[in-house]
């Protein structure tokens, strides 16, 4: 039986611990046994992005330790994968640890690269009906060149219809602190994302990015748009 540890990410921990259940139940219908190591903190995004490298090398060291002892990491969250992934090993001039975070890195999946890549499940029991429109987050698309996967994930849902949206692989405006410190142009490029996506006719736009989603969700609301938003793992895990 494949065993996973689940990265559940801080947003998801936070704001979405539907999208760490739907993950969670997603796995385990594959027949895959998940962890969830409870001294896992944040995987130290936010202070590398503001240029704390020292800061960030602390939490990643403490990741590593962390899932030290599992056979692989799956995060619901492609912007997190990508910090883990790419940029982890860069964070340390020691070799040791150097080579300790590529050791890391070479276990870390983001959710549908594992589904897909790793198990190929090419049908998912999923009850979801309706029709959706997928976001290409930068991390995801741009940082681990995961543009299908997703997609093959979203063929496998028997009620999912996918309908592509123009520009599906422009940013959303969230930047993570970006969204804040610049939230006028932030909110330039949430509007243009929203505008195609509302014009695909779809009912949904899925993501893989627990940021996306904050992010084009908040836009929606106050559009009064009545399109919604939801992870991947919510339709994958779907019980109608």
């Amino acid at each position: 039986m494949p065993r996973v540890s689940l990265f559940v990410t801080c947003l998801v921990d936070l704001f979405f611990p539907e999208i760490g259940e739907a993950t969670v139940n997603v796995l385990r219908r594959q027949g895959v046994q998940v962890d969830f190591p409870r001294a896992q903190i944040c995987c130290g995004q936010p202070v590398f992005n503001s240029g704390f490298r020292g800061d960030a090398a602390a939490v990643a060291r403490r990741t590593i330790d962390v899932f030290k002892d599992a056979d692989n990491v799956v995060l619901p969250s492609g912007s997190c994968t990508d910090m883990v992934r790419e940029h982890y090993p860069h964070l340390f001039d020691d070799a040791r640890e150097r080579e300790q975070a590529q050791q890391f890195a070479a276990k870390c999946y983001e959710l549908s690269e594992y589904l897909t890549d790793v198990l190929a499940v090419g049908e998912y029991p999923s009850q979801f009906k309706g029709k959706v429109t997928y976001h290409d987050s930068c991390h995801m698309c741009r940082g681990l060149g995961l543009k299908q996967q997703p997609r093959q994930c979203l063929a496998g849902v028997k009620g999912a219809e996918l309908v592509e949206m123009p520009q599906s692989d422009e940013c959303c405006g969230f930047g993570g602190s970006f969204s804040v410190r610049l939230p006028e142009v932030s909110e330039a490029i949430l509007q243009k994302k929203l505008e195609t996506a509302h014009a695909s006719g779809a009912e949904y736009v899925v993501s893989a990015d627990p940021g996306c989603m904050m992010q084009m969700a908040g836009g929606l609301s106050r559009r009064g748009d009545p399109l919604k938003v939801i992870h991947l793992a919510q339709v994958l895990a779907s019980e109608g």
